[in-house]
């Protein structure tokens, strides 16, 4: 099974090795994003799985008998897109260890009491589009028209041309919303991104919830002059009180965590500068805010936090809210079961919550859903050198196809 594992990730990535200097560029809605997709493919027609799309291009593949159709299935999947220079685990693991679980299935010769469906979503990064987990959350009826219609990459090109050039037809996205009655469940196993599982010398983390960010844009408003001629005490340097900004985001979350059980992570992770020329002083600055917890008390206090700091430089700094999304509690009983999961196989589980947002937490909203990770090497992940081990692939493997065979169809 682990040479399996091994021999199919290569193919889900498309390449002779994973050892990729430039890393995997599998943006949204590009021809690599199409050819893994037709790779999934493959794969799933060799385990005898019956194989649609939908309207936004997610993928589904069914394993199901003849007495079967039409009933509800429970669901496994993740995403096979990456960030730019992104590693070829990062959703990819997902995705061939619900095949892996599968093919456990067929080389056993089970027959179990209810359809199983693995789901390749489209688009679940937002590295090419500002808004993460399309697929999903157009399976979820949570895609909007306007979203389609407003939302560009750095080209220009709105989310519905971009479907369009893929070959879809984003006027029918209402379509891919599935009904309550399709699925049981949905799991997705990811790897953690984090060291916390390795740390603490378990095999597989058990997610009990996911936290979903606030985003904002802060326009920094200064006023651009000559860097030789202008003095120091005329300056409205706008990168100045940038500076200044980036580093009370740092130390407020620091702050916050002293007085809270429940942790929460802010950083400004993109900065823009203008005119951006050696010789000018920065007149305008936008710096992007992101700020997640699994507890949204502690979220709307750090953007109080951030409100009453920039009254001090008010009105040259205006906030624009990009994301509010509330953070996702996973199904307690799914959660229950990811853990018991761990005595089953002689694995042994580490209960924590996820700070990156999944698939899975849109899924939620409709069906039981739970999310397990396994470890990557050194936490990295998002990173050309993102890796995780042949072992914790098997590993995995090994915990879906568990909860495959100790579900019902009730």
């Amino acid at each position: 099974m682990e040479n399996w594992l091994k021999e199919k990730l290569l193919e889900l990535n498309a390449v002779s090795t994973m050892e990729q200097p430039e890393g995997f560029n599998r943006l949204s809605f590009t021809e690599k994003e199409r050819e893994a997709q037709e790779a999934f493919k493959k794969v799933a027609l060799e385990l005898g799985m019956k194989l649609r799309a939908d309207s936004t291009g997610n993928i589904i593949a069914r394993l199901e008998t003849e007495d079967q159709q039409g009933k509800p299935a429970i669901a496994l999947g993740s995403h096979l897109d990456t960030v730019k220079n992104g590693g070829g685990y990062d959703g990819a693991a997902g995705v061939l260890c619900a095949l892996g679980a599968v093919k456990m299935i067929r080389d056993s010769k089970e027959i179990l009491p209810f359809p199983v469906e693995v789901i390749c979503f489209a688009s679940e990064e937002s590295s090419r589009f500002s808004m993460s987990t399309v697929g999903s959350k157009a399976m979820t009826g949570q895609l909007t028209e306007e979203q389609l219609n407003t939302i560009k990459d750095e080209n220009g090109s709105t989310l519905a041309e971009a479907m369009t050039e893929f070959g879809l037809d984003p006027a029918k996205f209402k379509e891919a919303e599935r009904g309550e009655e399709e699925l049981l469940s949905f799991t997705e196993l990811h790897i953690e991104q984090g060291t916390r599982i390795e740390d603490a010398g378990c095999d597989y983390g058990t997610v009990s919830a996911i936290a979903c960010p606030i985003r904002m844009h802060l326009h920094v408003n200064g006023k651009a002059g000559h860097t030789g001629t202008t003095p120091m005490d005329q300056r409205q340097d706008a990168l100045v009180d940038a500076a200044e900004i980036i580093t009370f985001v740092h130390e407020a979350a620091n702050c916050l965590n002293e007085n809270d059980d429940f942790p929460i992570v802010a950083t400004v992770s993109t900065i823009e500068a203008s005119p951006n020329a050696m010789n000018i002083i920065p007149g305008f600055v936008k710096l992007g805010v992101d700020i997640r917890s699994v507890s949204d008390k502690q979220k709307n206090l750090m953007e109080k936090a951030v409100d009453t700091y920039l009254k001090k430089y008010r009105p040259s700094v205006e906030k624009e809210i990009l994301v509010r999304n509330p953070s996702v509690q996973l199904d307690r009983k799914m959660y229950g079961k990811m853990k018991t999961l761990g005595h089953q196989t002689g694995l042994k589980s580490f209960e924590m919550e996820s700070g990156a947002g999944h698939d899975v937490m849109n899924m939620q909203k409709k069906w039981p859903s739970g999310l397990i990770f396994i470890p990557c090497r050194d936490g990295l992940s998002h990173h050309p050198e993102e890796y995780a081990s042949p072992q914790d692939l098997l590993k995995g493997t090994r915990l879906l196809h568990a909860h495959l065979t100790t579900s019902n169809s009730g």
